[in-house]
């Protein structure tokens, strides 16, 4: 059983060797990069990493499958000089600045263990990472959409209380042959306003979103940043620390391909 996590299952620890790195780097494409960069030395060497990070400035980051024009408000970003930006792994568009954190999560993907396919691996972490926001909340959190994260909207026990589903987490994984980078963010203290001002309404929706618009799906939670690492690092037993990022992989990557026009608007 995990220290602190109630009816937790039991984690396989002959896979976990999760070091913790907190570190937010200089720039949004310098921070996108050094998800891929810990997930290229995952595959490489093996190590396992859990980082957090929060930008400082505003973007939006559409998902490797998705079209700008059809999912960002790409006038108002210019307007307003908010960068649209790329990420390597799926997943829907993202408005990113302070009080939004920032996880990523590199692991081995054995093929007798649990990462071994893209839905096992969407089950395992995100189980994981539930558990772990129901022991901060101290209430039910439920993985919606594969892999979102929502609490309740109204809780009570009269039948005509209508409860809904608020998203505060989102979340998305790029494959290697042997490692998964799994990624998410945590709404916590965000400018929620910023979505609908952004964002157009997503091309495609769970059936738990009912067509609501940003301001009726999305939520905070009430809980500092720090609280979130500690609940996260705990889950995956990242006590170890890794030092500093992988800064020289990162530069190569914001060079050929995050800070490129080719990469970023490429659909």
């Amino acid at each position: 059983m995990l220290a602190g996590i109630s009816g937790s299952p039991p984690l396989m620890d002959k896979y976990l060797e999760v070091k913790l790195l907190q570190s937010t780097l200089e720039s949004p494409a310098a921070n996108l990069a050094c998800d891929e960069a810990l997930l290229d030395i995952c595959e490489e060497t093996g190590q396992e990493t859990l980082r957090f990070w929060e930008s400082p400035t505003e973007f939006v980051v559409v998902g490797y499958g998705n079209a700008v024009a059809s999912e960002v408000n790409e006038a108002a970003c210019k307007a307003e000089n908010v960068p649209i930006l790329r990420r390597c792994s799926g997943g829907g568009t993202v408005v990113q600045g302070p009080g939004c954190l920032n996880y990523a999560l590199t692991l081995r993907a054995h093929e007798e263990g649990p990462l071994a396919t893209v839905t096992g691996t969407n089950k395992f972490v995100m189980d994981q990472n539930r558990r772990a926001f129901e022991q901060l909340l101290g209430r039910a959190v439920s993985v919606q959409g594969h892999t979102d994260l929502a609490v309740a909207e109204v809780e009570g026990q009269r039948a005509e209380i209508s409860t809904r589903l608020l998203k505060f987490s989102g979340n998305a994984q790029r494959r290697r042959r042997q490692s998964v980078l799994f990624h998410g963010t945590v709404l916590y203290n965000f400018d929620l306003s910023r979505i609908t001002q952004l964002l157009k309404a997503p091309s495609k929706q769970p059936d738990y979103r009912a067509n609501r618009h940003h301001g009726e799906f999305v939520t905070n939670i009430p809980a500092a940043a720090g609280s979130i690492v500690s609940a996260l690092s705990e889950v995956w037993k990242a006590t170890e620390v890794l030092e500093s990022a992988p800064l020289q992989e990162v530069e190569r990557l914001v060079k050929e391909r995050y800070s490129t026009a080719d990469w970023n608007a490429a659909r």
